[in-house]
């Protein structure tokens, strides 16, 4: 919190310049438009790892988030936003596999005692009971132009490297400051720097130094191109592009997504403990999805380097990675060593009042073999979402995983559901 109201003293430098009267009869109003937006999201959650001797973990717990915004000193473009989240677990969190690391004393027969270091009992699920700041943020905007400084949300891109991972229930923050521009018609870019990250496991924040260089030109709706360097301290540079577009071929809506991204050398160190790691690692992505009055199908090849020789494991640290190679997270962020390849399709449909229902095949394999061996496992992945039109606002998922395990990696079968629903509001 001291880092967080330290870097709000920067914000004077963003409106240096501008200036606010009033008359003494009418006085000065530093708050106008206040907005109130929240969001209260129970889930239940069952994990199973099978024949790993715990027990499968189940937990139920609610995402409580409660946002305030508003203008500044009726200043225009200048706002100010802070934000709360805190997740409960209804007295459930011994079913969550956080006793890992924990100790108690247990007595021996001589009468003395002795330190044992508990391991979990259960699977282990990802949303500990806790709460943190997940807002506190200023932003000045002028003409086409954003300054942001403070704690806030950043996803670029489809979050594949920078994201929040609005999935857990603890819901990643960046402390960072950062400007984007719109001025030139069709291109946005964003420059940024990271101080700080919190969330998704816990409320422990880690200090890093990381810049985030983003741009994006529409050349037309069937062809943008986004070029980017993400800049992470102590670990690597993560720098790319990719071409996007939709493409609208009679009764389908065409969309497809080609990626390339390398991973070098960090620039950026930070703390005690920095260092400068030698990386090599390659990563690219063809997906082509289509709807067609409201059945989705879609096919993708997503390629992860492994370790061989000079090369290196392509990870991705900070990218929402619920979102790719399987919801049951067992290759979350891609596989040390191995590397990754994940080629999956999809089938569903998609209708105003049906909702949506999708399914996902997965077939991963090695990149880097391991005795001659690749089979990584496949994976099954189906859903179900709709609003709940009586409750304006409210919405239901039901969901689940199905990973089969291979001859490396993950060997073993994993099973997850989730039953959620999400209740959404915000004052006009």
């Amino acid at each position: 919190m001291k880092k967080l109201m330290l870097s709000m003293a920067a914000v004077p430098l963003l409106v240096g310049g501008l200036s606010v009267t009033a008359s003494a009869a009418d006085g000065i109003n530093v708050l106008n438009d206040v907005k109130v937006s929240g969001q209260i999201r129970p889930r239940y959650e069952y994990a199973d790892v099978k024949d790993n001797g715990l027990d499968a973990g189940q937990a139920l717990t609610s995402r409580v988030k409660l946002n305030a915004s508003a203008n500044l000193f009726g200043v225009e473009g200048l706002n100010a936003n802070v934000g709360l989240i805190g997740v409960y677990d209804f007295g459930w969190s011994s079913e969550n596999g956080f006793n890992q690391g924990k100790t108690e004393w247990s007595a021996n027969p001589d009468g003395s005692y002795e330190k044992i270091v508990l391991g979990p009992d259960n699977d282990k699920i990802v949303d500990p009971a806790t709460a943190m700041l997940s807002n506190l943020e200023m932003t000045y905007k002028v003409n086409k132009t954003l300054l942001h400084v403070g704690r806030g949300q950043v996803n670029l891109d489809n979050q594949r490297f920078i994201g929040t991972v609005g999935w857990r229930q603890l819901e990643r923050s960046y402390d960072s400051a950062f400007i984007a521009d719109s001025t030139i018609p069709n291109l946005n870019i964003l420059a940024a720097y990271v101080w700080g990250l919190e969330g998704v496991a816990s409320n422990a924040q880690t200090n890093t130094a990381t810049v985030l260089l983003h741009a994006n030109y529409k050349v037309m709706d069937e062809l943008s191109i986004t070029a980017y360097d993400y800049m992470i301290a102590n670990f690597a540079d993560i720098y790319g592009a990719a071409l996007t577009g939709k493409i609208n071929a009679g009764p389908a809506k065409l969309s497809y997504r080609a990626e390339y991204a390398m991973e070098a050398d960090n620039t950026m160190e930070y703390g005690s403990n920095s260092v400068t790691n030698s990386v090599d690692a390659d990563y690219y992505n063809i997906d082509v999805s289509a709807n067609i009055s409201g059945v989705i199908v879609g096919v993708d090849y997503e390629f992860m380097s492994g370790a061989d020789g000079d090369k290196t494991t392509f990870i991705s640290p900070l990218g929402t990675n619920h979102k790719f190679n399987g919801w049951a997270d067992v290759y979350l962020g891609g596989h040390a060593g191995t590397g990754l390849i994940d080629m999956n399709g999809k089938i569903g449909y998609k209708a105003k009042g049906f909702g949506k229902v999708l399914a996902v095949y997965h077939q991963f394999l090695a990149d880097t073999e391991v005795d001659g061996q690749d089979d990584m496992g496949s994976e099954i992945d189906f859903l179900y979402a709709n609003k709940i039109s009586a409750v304006n606002g409210l919405s239901v998922l039901l969901k689940g995983a199905l990973f089969s395990g291979g001859d490396i990696g993950q060997t073993k079968d994993v099973e997850k559901y989730w039953v959620q629903l999400d209740y959404k509001f915000s004052t006009k």
